[in-house]
């Protein structure tokens, strides 16, 4: 067989078929996957880059609009013009503001940090007087701690309280957390909670005043003895020795002995005038406790014990796996050592368990949906070895992808094992067709030969081809989705395409040498009992396939019937959407192992009353049978999550804010998902919240992209009094909607703070300065660390500073006319009360100032539930809410406009300009709107693609719009299988995973539909009419269409009980289902439909001269009208005619220019490959009586039931007496009743643009 006769298919099987690499590259494909597995990082879901930059701004003395017009608008402007950013955000409050800037998804932290930093550095000038330098803080993905450890103390002497304070904890979380450090590829640590240890000095302002001593100097007292410096060096004896003077204090002794005044010439000390401590901060700023639940598996019970946690985030591109469980190993090898045993550890956060269990759990749904195909293809093949040679090769493939995720840098998450599952059902097509072909030219030879089994993978090798990257074109556009989506499902595309590559490499490589092995090759004997199994089944198809489609084919009536019935349940089943029967949402919730509850209490109100509301929401939340343990964390921030770091939860630091961190036991022990857990806990908690004032949110983890909250609306208009007062009337709406939950606003509870108003007259009449009087008050509050002390004890090296702070006694500061007394000292060398040099007065706090891309903002956010919770459906009852109350808003406009459909609100993009009150709806509905966008885009982009491979391997327009005719069709499984598992509570949500399945069948649907047109074009160029020719494809088929769908049944319904994934395994499911079984019966009607078309296609492939029965009497059709519309006088064209005409041409001109662009580039890889020119092939001789001796090779019947239907097998003739012939046209005359068409020449297949060309040789003698 020569080169260009086998094509690119056989090239490679017959290459691989007897070569000794076959086995090895069989063996290092699997090693290579193998060391992908060992060494790809695995994690729970895909790594989003999103760099997220706080700049913080302090600006003493300066009102909320002052900072917001002197330091953060400026600022934003600088930010703005930084290439790649997103968005830029800021909040002012009186005396600071803080800037957001959120980059592009994709962006790197490092580079985005060095542009802020940049343009930060080379403006520093710029800052006005009086503001203080910016602190830039950046926060990304691996910032995010992945195991966090609550340290607790147990009750081991029975007394009923905790044997270790929270002070002791966090000691030793700081020597527990310099161990951990020791740990490899740790990352960003932390502790939360605990007090921490300092040297307080209460120092009594009447003993100040009797002593005539002010806090002024016992703070130059206290910081000049606490100095050490290196005076200079001095040279004796030929040794050089450093001077040191001064000392570090080392201890409380040290500064009781100061001096810090005299008294009629007596030293006053230290001692005399304060009391100085060593221990715990007096005013704890933070509060953190633990309580176990009912299903907890310790015996030890908490029932708030204090507490602190440990955070501990891997490094950039580590394995989190392998991390976190190093962590945990050297917490178990500390216990007992530096760990003592009245100390509890609990892992209240590991990310890296529940990554590897879904990983595993995945991996072994993925043996599972293999074992499934196999069981399937046995069952198919009713044989076992053919069944052998298949399963053989998924290992391979997916081996492969694997390591080429490793080689891309991807992760091993929950994402890319979706796509190898999802693939499975696909991959294993090409090698079914194979190897079916292989046995059945086998069968048809009557010997298992080595060049059978080449010519069999010939046979099906373009069409193989093409159908293969039919999937990868409808699969490669969604890797261009915008937005955190991107990223998130970009295994997807991109591994589900590498797999389908690698397997149409193994189907041409491993398929044929496996299938011819010494222990895999069948007998005959094997063969024609498996043909005798499936010779029933076939007669039964034809049967009813002939019962379907003939009376479909021969009535229009019927095929008229036929087509309105499909596009009404069609149009029916798109109505489900309106009716509500099947509800969109962005993504399901997950099965979490935890979820949050925040609180916010008004503010103003003190730490000690939040923790006591907090304390009782936790003794709530505990009494939930699924929950292991709750943490509380009053005045701090709980340790961020990815969800937590986007809506900045981890500066929650004021003492009105709390959270809650629940543990629940795991998915696999409890009935209930940790969803339904949650709600359950935001019914308990409402009655609390009532009586108090509070606003709670019951925070689960998304499953996909966080976001600020479900519903969003970001308010503008024209002042800040209009903006607040329609805040909080839309907050009021936001409450009465149906699917609204945990409503709440960004504004700010009015409370009071107090003021010292200075009289600088008198201040100055005294000589004291506003600065000296501004630094006494703030030491007498403790609001300014005076150093810190040097321990000599040996400690371990992981403390914090002891820091010594000066400050009044809590019994008078707490009362700020107290505060009154306080001597401040004179440039006249006398004290004065600080009540002669001003007064105290309340004032009210200045409102937040919110900006979202330089323009001033408000927001209300909301949660969704109930049956329709997907932020959609809770924005258009808010808006119909508005309509029906006919609501006006603050500025005198309607922005519900006419039934619900004003003009005040936007949903794809900000207002125009502030001139009115509007809103812009935000939040999950904007990545909902603009991942279905860019997946609609995708999806458009998918169908030109394929369109384009059709035209160009069948070079017609109209026979791949009916090929693809099927594609909407899915629809009418994929609609109605999600309406009945919405309906019985079992999610059925129409998801972007649903969508992404019904894109993915796009391209399966195709490939089953060009196999089935593939086979009657070969039927009508033997002279079968089109009708026949497609109950025949149906008849041979309907078999391997079959296997393909039920194998990606196989694989998707082992993903089906995953929430997150549970929509596209229903789209596959039901979308292969309902589409195979159409795709049967359309394509069949369409191609009888464009039978002119059908024959166009199967005349382009046959050697010139040679005719077919259906092209010829449509040109005597053709003649036979020309002659009677001769006879008639001419119509002149109207412009629509015109038009078309013109279009026809301008499509015809398309099609031929994308035909010679293929053309070239074909001609310019072979020319790079060193491929030898194609010759000039011979005209065919005319049939004769008597034609030249041959002598053949390989004679072989033609093929009558071939997977792609070939005209005629293969043949290799020499010719040995060539005689001078005349050329005469041919007709292949139409089949017999048997089905075999008269055997007038031998013919020998050859590679053209289709593949296949029949070239048609004078018969031997011996005919």
């Amino acid at each position: 067989m020569n080169a260009e006769y086998l094509g690119i298919a056989g090239r490679t099987a017959r290459f691989f078929i007897r070569s000794p690499l076959s086995p090895l590259f069989y063996a290092a494909m699997l090693m290579m996957g193998l060391l992908g597995l060992i060494m790809t990082p695995r994690q729970e879901d895909p790594q989003i880059s999103v760099p997220m930059i706080d700049i913080m701004v302090q600006y003493p003395g300066a009102s909320a609009q002052q900072v917001a017009n002197l330091a953060i608008q400026p600022l934003e402007r600088l930010m703005s013009e930084i290439p790649g950013i997103k968005h830029v955000y800021s909040a002012s409050q009186r005396g600071q503001g803080l800037v957001t800037v959120e980059f592009d998804v994709g962006e790197d932290m490092g580079p985005s940090l060095v542009k802020v930093n940049d343009k930060l550095a080379s403006n520093m000038d710029r800052i006005p007087p009086g503001v203080l330098p910016p602190l830039v803080r950046s926060k990304g993905i691996d910032d995010v701690p992945i195991v966090t450890l609550t340290l607790w103390s147990k009750d081991l002497d029975g007394d009923g309280g905790a044997d270790v304070d929270d002070a002791q904890l966090r000691l030793l979380a700081q020597d527990v957390l310099q161990a951990l450090k020791q740990v490899k590829n740790t990352g960003n640590a932390f502790i939360v909670g605990g007090r921490r240890e300092q040297v307080t000095i209460n120092v009594s302002p009447e003993r100040l005043s009797g002593y005539r001593i002010s806090l002024d100097q016992v703070a130059q007292t206290l910081q000049s003895a606490n100095a050490e410096i290196i005076a200079g060096g001095v040279e004796t004896g030929g040794a050089r020795f450093s001077v040191t003077t001064g000392a570090f204090l080392t201890g409380v002794e040290d500064i009781k002995r100061l001096v810090v005044g005299t008294y009629n010439d007596v030293p006053v000390y230290m001692h005399d005038v304060a009391d100085v401590q060593l221990g715990p901060e007096e005013d704890a700023s933070q509060l953190v406790s633990y309580y176990t639940g009912p299903a907890a598996e310790i015996s030890e019970r908490a029932d708030g014990r204090p507490a602190v946690t440990l955070a501990i985030a891997k490094k950039e591109l580590t394995n989190g796996v392998t991390v976190a469980n190093a962590i945990i190993d050297k917490v178990e090898e500390l216990q007992g050592s530096r760990i003592p045993d009245n100390v509890e550890v609990s892992v209240t956060r590991n990310y890296g368990e529940t990554a590897n269990d879904k990983v595993n759990e995945l991996i072994f749904k993925l043996v599972v949906a293999t074992f499934f195909v196999f069981v399937l293809v046995l069952v198919a093949f009713r044989a076992l070895r053919p069944a052998i040679v298949v399963m053989l090769v998924i290992p391979v493939v997916l081996f492969m992808t694997v390591f080429t995720a490793w080689i891309w840098g991807m992760t091993i998450d929950r994402v890319s094992l979706f796509a190898l599952i999802f693939s499975i059902g696909i991959l294993v097509d090409d090698a079914i067709v194979v190897v079916e072909n292989i046995y059945r030219r086998w069968l048809e030879q009557g010997r298992t030969d080595d060049a059978t089994a080449i010519d069999a993978v010939r046979e099906v090798g373009n069409p193989t081809i093409l159908a293969t990257f039919t999937v990868i074109a409808a699969l490669l556009p969604m890797g261009f989705v915008s937005g955190m989506m991107g990223p998130y499902m970009a295994p997807i595309p991109k591994l589900g395409s590498v797999a389908m590559f690698i397997s149409l490499f193994a189907a041409f490589v491993f398929t044929p040498y496996l299938a011819i092995s010494k222990w895999l090759r069948p007998t005959m004997s094997y063969l024609r009992a498996a043909e005798k199994r499936e010779h029933k089944g076939s007669e039964r198809l034809e049967r009813f396939f002939r019962r379907v489609l003939t009376p479909l084919m021969e009535s229009s009536r019927k095929r008229t019937l036929f087509r309105l019935t499909l596009w009404a349940t069609f149009l029916f089943t798109c109505s489900f959407f309106y009716f509500h029967w099947v509800a969109v949402k962005m993504m399901p919730l997950d099965n979490k192992p935890e979820f949050a509850v925040v609180i916010d209490l008004p503010e103003g109100t003190a730490l000690p009353v939040t923790a006591n509301l907090a304390h009782r929401m936790a003794q709530e939340v505990r009494t939930i049978d699924e929950v292991t343990a709750v943490q509380l964390y009053a005045g701090t921030a709980r340790p961020f999550d990815f969800n937590g770091m986007v809506r900045h939860y981890y500066m929650r630091s004021e003492p009105w804010q709390a959270a809650l961190q629940v543990q629940l036991k795991d998915k696999t022990e409890r009935e209930r998902s940790s969803h339904e857990i949650a709600v359950a806990a935001r019914e308990m908690l409402e009655r609390l919240k009532e009586s108090t004032g509070a606003r709670i949110a019951v925070v689960e983890m998304p499953p996909g992209p966080p976001v600020l909250q479900s519903v969003v609306a970001e308010i503008y208009g024209p002042s800040s009094e209009v903006r607040r007062q329609f805040t909080r009337d839309l907050t009021g709406i936001f409450e009465q909607a149906e699917s609204t939950r945990d409503v709440d606003n960004y504004l700010r509870d009015p409370f009071d703070y107090w003021r010292f108003n200075v009289d600088t007259e008198k201040a100055i009449r005294r000589g004291i300065s506003v600065e000296t009087i501004n630094r006494n008050l703030s030491m007498a509050l403790g609001g300014t660390p005076l150093g810190d002390i040097k321990q000599q004890s040996g400690r371990q090296s992981g403390h914090e500073p002891i820091q010594i702070l000066l400050q009044v006694p809590l019994a008078e500061r707490s009362q700020i006319q107290r505060l009154g007394d306080l001597p401040i000292q004179s440039t006249f060398g006398y004290t004065v009360p600080l009540s002669e040099l001003g007064e105290f007065q309340r004032a009210g706090e200045d409102d937040l100032i919110y900006h979202k891309d330089l323009r001033p903002v408000e927001y209300v956010v909301a949660d969704v539930g109930g049956r329709l919770a997907a932020p959609v459906y809770a924005m258009f009852q808010i808006q119909d809410l508005m309509a029906e109350t006919d609501y006006m808003a603050p500025d005198g406009s309607r922005p519900a406009g006419i039934a619900g459909f004003g003009d005040a609100f936007y949903w794809l993009g900000p207002p125009p300009d502030d001139s009115r009150l509007s809103w812009e709806w935000g939040g999950e509905w904007t990545v909902t709107y603009e991942t279905f966008r860019d997946m609609g885009a995708a999806f458009m982009v998918a169908l030109v693609l394929i369109y384009i491979l059709v035209v160009w391997e069948f070079g017609n327009f109209r026979i791949p719009l009916v090929i693809m005719a099927p594609i909407p069709l899915t629809l009418l499984g994929i609609i109605p299988a999600h309406a009945v598992m919405f309906a019985l509570g079992q999610g059925g949500e129409f998801t972007a995973t649903s969508m992404i399945g019904w894109i993915a069948l796009a391209g399966i649907i195709v490939r089953n539909s060009i196999l089935l047109v593939d086979f009657a074009v070969h039927e009508i160029q033997k002279g079968v009419p089109v009708a026949e020719a497609m109950i025949r494809s149906c008849k041979i088929r309907t078999r391997p269409i079959l296997i393909t769908a039920l194998a990606l049944v196989a694989g998707s319904s082992v993903i089906i009980t995953d929430p997150i994934f549970q929509g596209m395994a229903i789209s596959l499911l039901s979308g292969v289902l309902v589409s195979t079984l159409l795709t049967l019966i359309v394509i069949p009607l369409g191609c009888v439909a464009a039978k002119d078309d059908m024959c166009k296609v199967a005349a382009a492939s046959m050697p010139a001269g040679v005719d077919i029965p259906c092209l010829m009497e449509r040109e005597n059709n053709t003649a036979t009208a020309a002659r009677a519309a001769a006879k008639k006088p001419a119509k002149p064209r109207g412009l629509i005619g015109r038009l078309w005409g013109g279009l026809v041409e301008v499509l015809v001109l398309v099609f031929y220019a994308i035909r010679g662009i293929f053309l070239l580039l074909g001609e310019a890889l072979k020319s790079l490959m060193g491929t030898k020119p194609k010759p000039a092939p011979r005209r065919p001789a005319a049939p004769s009586a008597r034609g030249p001796d041959v002598s053949t090779s390989a004679a072989v019947e033609p093929a009558t039931d071939s997977d792609q239907a070939a005209a005629g097998s293969a043949v290799e003739t020499k010719t040995k007496a060539p005689r001078k012939k005349t050329t005469a046209k041919r007709t292949v005359k139409p089949k017999s009743s048997a089905g075999e068409a008269p055997k007038t020449s031998t013919t020998q297949r050859k590679t053209t643009r289709r593949g296949i060309r029949l070239k048609v040789d004078t018969p031997p003698d011996s005919e």
